[in-house]
């Protein structure tokens, strides 16, 4: 029994996110577990660094699985690429230790989020950002954004109710450490790159969504720091929509 490490990318538009949720929802997993099915001749469960949502991109996501297998890693990788849809891909197939765990052995992972900032909307890139045409302070948004570095609780931005645990009152911790929280424009393009020891459900959308109000003169300046300290979700922005968000890396 071999344990296999893949790396991938995909463009998380037409899936329902990472994980299997019905026989009519399709997702990465599913569109994996099948090809790898068809490969080895029997159910094969792959697991992932963890659950993108639905319409989230992923660059880096890391996944395994155990099989019996002659195959070399490469050979493997071939098969898989070979047996997936158009927008799948398995850009590194290794074998790992026995006890290799792609969800439990992260230590750290990357997203960006990509916001196109100008008046005209982008049909080639309107997949893989978010449209936002309010003009923004740059500066307020590096500024805000480096309030949010280092360990705090971000009960504030997680979606209501996703810190309540499977037993009745029982409450999950919404404690995390984000190790770096950068803000870079290129041209039209803002991207916020956020390196984490863990996220909350919709954590970064939420950080997005509240950094864009405030850069826009919408929200005082000060209210990022009140609405961290608060630990309420309400008193958050909105929800940044799903497409402008990708997996970029897992550290392990």
């Amino acid at each position: 029994m071999k344990t296999v490490k893949l790396t991938l990318e995909y463009d998380g538009t037409d899936f329902n996110g990472w994980q299997i949720q019905d026989r009519k929802s399709r997702t990465v997993q599913g569109v994996l577990e099948k090809a790898a099915k068809t490969i080895f001749g029997k159910k094969i469960r792959v697991y992932g660094s963890g659950r993108t949502d639905s319409g989230v991109h992923a660059r880096g996501q890391v996944a395994h699985f155990r099989a019996e297998t002659r195959h070399a890693a490469a050979t493997l990788q071939s098969a898989l690429n070979a047996n997936l849809p158009d927008d799948v891909s398995v850009l590194a197939a290794v074998f790992a230790k026995a006890n290799f765990h792609a969800q439990y052995n992260a230590k750290r992972k990357t997203y960006r989020y990509t916001v196109l900032n100008r008046h005209a909307k982008s049909p080639i890139e309107r997949r893989f950002c978010l449209h936002y045409a309010h003009t923004l302070n740059i500066t307020r948004l590096k500024h805000d954004a480096k309030i949010l570095e280092g360990k705090h609780d971000f009960r504030s931005f997680t979606a209501a109710g996703s810190d309540t645990g499977p037993r009745q009152g029982e409450k999950l911790s919404t404690v995390r450490t984000v190790r770096k929280l950068n803000v870079t424009r290129k041209g039209d393009f803002i991207y916020f790159d956020i390196e984490a020891d863990g996220f909350l459900y919709k954590m970064v959308r939420n950080i997005v969504g509240t950094l864009l109000e405030s850069a826009s003169g919408r929200r005082p300046a000060g209210e990022v720091a009140r609405i961290l300290r608060a630990r309420n979700r309400t008193r958050a922005g909105t929800t940044a929509p799903a497409r402008g968000l990708c997996l970029e890396r897992v550290v392990y």
